[in-house]
């Protein structure tokens, strides 16, 4: 398949009082063209750190990031990020912070609200396109968000834990939701996560990492069909990759394992 993400021997360090820290060592990894791929590991392993520096917002030490091909300088349209913090504009209706993009970008009007419709209607919040954010709950927050991320069209969706402040059940929802507006508008998306089975639940791979320094433990392939269904997600094998990924994580020798 295609590459969309590619990662080279990166390296990142930080200025630390006495030495440099280093945040991710040797990291090397290809993402697909519309591959779904789930990142898990402990706290401090650079999970964030290697998808701010494929969004071009933040640099290697060493080492490169590319997106189809070319060099990540800096942020860019084929990629749209979605944080675990909604940051949509209290003033502005539902459509208006899913066309606030495309207004920046002049777009005419008529061009704003084909997209937007769509977008709208790809999370599923059609009835509530005139509401305003206040009158919102988490979710469908966190769904106009992902929709304002659609709406410009990118090829490549960054999602930075994006469902981590939301309760147990919204969050399965919004998991559900998301595999289905991933399968009826295919992006290439790269998920960081802490949650194994969220990992599990979304992926087509699972890329366990190790910290201190961060870098990848191994890949973990996840030969469960789509759509995901709650059948699968209580499934035997489900249970024995969770298991699988679970252990990578939380049971982690002191050298890295081969990916």
């Amino acid at each position: 398949m295609t590459e969309k993400i590619s990662f080279r021997n990166v390296v990142k360090t930080f200025p630390m009082k006495g030495a440099d820290f280093t945040a991710l060592d040797g990291v090397s990894l290809d993402i697909a063209d519309r591959e779904f791929v789930t990142v898990v590991g402990p706290s401090g392993c650079g999970k964030s750190t290697l998808l701010n520096m494929a969004a071009g917002l933040d640099e290697p030490t060493s080492g490169e990031v590319l997106v189809d091909g070319g060099t990540v300088t800096g942020p860019g349209p084929e990629r749209g990020v979605i944080f675990q913090q909604y940051a949509l504009f209290p003033w502005l209706t539902v459509r208006q912070n899913v066309e606030f993009g495309l207004r920046l970008a002049g777009l005419a009007a008529d061009e704003r609200r084909e997209r937007s419709d769509h977008a709208i209607e790809l999370v599923g919040l059609t009835d509530f396109a005139d509401a305003l954010p206040k009158t919102l709950s988490g979710g469908m927050k966190q769904r106009c968000a992902i929709a304002r991320a659609y709406a410009v069209n990118p090829r490549v969706l960054l999602m930075d834990e994006p469902f981590g402040a939301l309760d147990a059940l919204t969050r399965v929802q919004l998991q559900d939701q998301l595999l289905d507006t991933w399968s009826r508008d295919k992006r290439t998306v790269m998920f960081i996560t802490h949650d194994v089975d969220e990992a599990v639940y979304l992926a087509s791979r699972v890329v366990v990492m190790a910290a201190r320094p961060g870098r990848i433990h191994r890949v973990v392939d996840v030969a469960l069909p789509y759509p995901r269904t709650e059948e699968i997600r209580l499934s035997p094998e489900f249970g024995r990759i969770r298991n699988e990924v679970w252990h990578s994580v939380y049971h982690q020798g002191a050298a890295p394992a081969a990916a």
